[in-house]
């Protein structure tokens, strides 16, 4: 199979659950903020499952399209944050904080839902683990619970995989990320000044941390960490 064709069929599991994980993160945002009481993003439309509002044409397809064609990079993109207005807050330093970690948890949440099906699924038909992973050009299973649990637990494991990853990356106290909106709620007046001065140049933070990851793995191992101790809380044993 060539890379295109195995690309196409790695999509087809990870599609779905890298929509659900970016939307349900960006929504998660907006509720909380709307519970707090600010509704700018309930006003907008903002607080709906729908992906369409919530795609970034650069950086929720272009870009991330882009860099999944180049052999040995890394994929990263972004969909539209969900806009926050911190004056219409209850609390505006405190609420802040409780709206940014919203998403991280949004998709830690996820990824334990995603890890849980993954055990129904085994459950369900113990032969998976011989079964696993499915593999591009490889004849599928013709029986229909074979038909249908086969893709679902691979889109649940990509699921598991997608938003340990959005959680542990969203975590970094970098701006524009949650975890420094976080952070900044917890820090003096006059530090948290400081890193939001520094929230216009995040981006360029972040592409800089990607790139240097590739000689010091800052991030990879951050990650990495996070998922081993989700793994011994929550993985079923035959993914292990």
């Amino acid at each position: 199979m060539d890379s295109l064709s195995s690309f196409l069929y790695n999509l087809s599991f990870m599609l779905v659950p890298l929509m659900a994980a970016v939307v349900l993160h960006e929504c998660a945002h907006g509720w909380v903020a709307n519970f707090f009481g600010d509704q700018t993003a309930k006003n907008l439309g903002r607080l709906t499952i729908n992906p369409l509002p919530h795609i970034d044409l650069y950086g929720s397809i272009i870009v991330p399209l882009m860099l999944s064609l180049i052999p040995g990079g890394f994929v990263f993109g972004w969909a539209k944050p969900v806009p926050v207005n911190p004056a219409q807050l209850h609390n505006p330093r405190r609420d802040m904080a409780f709206v940014a970690a919203a998403g991280p948890l949004m998709n830690l949440f996820l990824a334990i839902v995603s890890s849980l099906l993954l055990a129904l699924f085994l459950y369900l038909d113990p032969t998976l683990q011989a079964n696993w992973p499915p593999q591009p050009g490889v004849e599928p299973r013709r029986d229909l619970l074979g038909m249908i649990l086969v893709p679902l637990t691979a889109m649940a494991l990509s699921s598991m995989i997608i938003n340990i990853v959005l959680f542990s990356f969203n975590l970094l106290p970098v701006p524009p990320l949650d975890g420094s909106r976080v952070l900044r709620s917890l820090l003096p007046v006059r530090s948290a000044e400081v890193l939001n001065r520094l929230e216009p140049y995040g981006m360029f933070f972040i592409l800089g941390l990607l790139m240097l990851n590739s000689y010091i793995p800052i991030i990879s191992s951050f990650i990495g960490m996070v998922f081993q101790i989700f793994q011994r809380l929550f993985l079923p044993a035959f993914i292990t």
